[in-house]
């Protein structure tokens, strides 16, 4: 699903990332870890070009999307992406942070499909007659997007039973709660993948079990997860593999059981001994 091959980022001087090559395969949850510093949620962020690479590709679903000329918007669609903050909106409900990204992106294509059909006897006009194009089926309408956005935001926030919720602010949900519903808006786009940059780091300890619950549960369900996270025992538990990266550079990849039962460089072995 991801291959990543040589992906350099620098800022200014600083080498952050230093030439990491790795495969994501679908159905993967691969747990990245390290000290603070070494560059792991910098790598995430590369992965969905939130930050521009300085070097490497980035080949998801068969396209470089670290090559300029591609429109990262249209490949995000499928990659999510779950932040250690949150980063609802506060100034929608929570159903509205829900439906969002689908009513936005619906409805662009279904403007988009409308203008061609408008222009379409115009361009038509100019070709020969077993090259005319015929009108894009329309199927749906902007009632119609919004109706079933909600209704699967909906299902969505039943699913982490705040279904309640739905018409509250984010600003009145706890941490928790918070990080629950910015996990299910990312799977209202029924993504290929979801991206999880530390999701419990700013969560009060006691709120830390209900998210990693949720994540589990997907993971359950065969979801491709990468997650970059200090929770060691969440890492045993649900993680197929795991990254340890440190100094920009992936210094060891292996399974849980093998990385936390036998690290294999001298980093990792002290790394693991201030942790475990």
């Amino acid at each position: 699903m991801i291959d990543v091959i040589n992906l350099e980022k620098h800022f200014g001087d600083k080498n952050v990332l230093d030439g990491i090559s790795v495969k994501i395969n679908k159905g993967d949850i691969v747990c990245i870890i390290g000290p603070s510093g070494s560059g792991k949620s910098t790598f995430l962020r590369c992965l969905n070009c939130m930050e521009d690479p300085t070097g490497g590709q980035i080949i998801f679903n068969g396209v470089d999307i670290a090559d300029f000329s591609v429109d990262i918007n249209v490949h995000r669609r499928k990659m999510g992406m779950v932040f250690q903050h949150f980063n609802l909106f506060n100034n929608k409900t929570v159903i509205e942070n829900i439906m969002l990204a689908p009513v936005h992106i619906q409805t662009q294509e279904l403007n988009k499909a409308k203008r061609k059909n408008l222009l379409l006897p115009i361009t038509n006009l100019f070709k020969s007659a077993d090259k005319k194009e015929a009108p894009v089926a329309i199927t749906t309408t902007k009632a119609q997007i919004k109706a079933d956005a909600k209704e699967n935001a909906m299902n969505l926030l039943k699913r982490i039973g705040l279904e309640e919720k739905a018409d509250v602010y984010p600003s009145t949900l706890s941490g928790g709660q918070k990080q629950r519903v910015a996990i299910v808006r990312s799977l209202a786009m029924n993504p290929d993948v979801i991206l999880f940059d530390e999701p419990t780091s700013a969560l009060d300890p006691e709120m830390v079990g209900e998210v990693l619950d949720l994540m589990k549960s997907l993971a359950e369900e065969g979801l491709t997860m990468i997650i970059v996270t200090h929770e060691m025992g969440f890492a045993k538990e649900v993680a197929n593999r795991v990254l340890f990266i440190d100094e920009g550079k992936i210094m060891e990849e292996a399974s849980p059981e093998e990385f936390f039962s036998n690290p294999k460089t001298a980093r990792a072995k002290d790394f693991l001994s201030k942790v475990l």
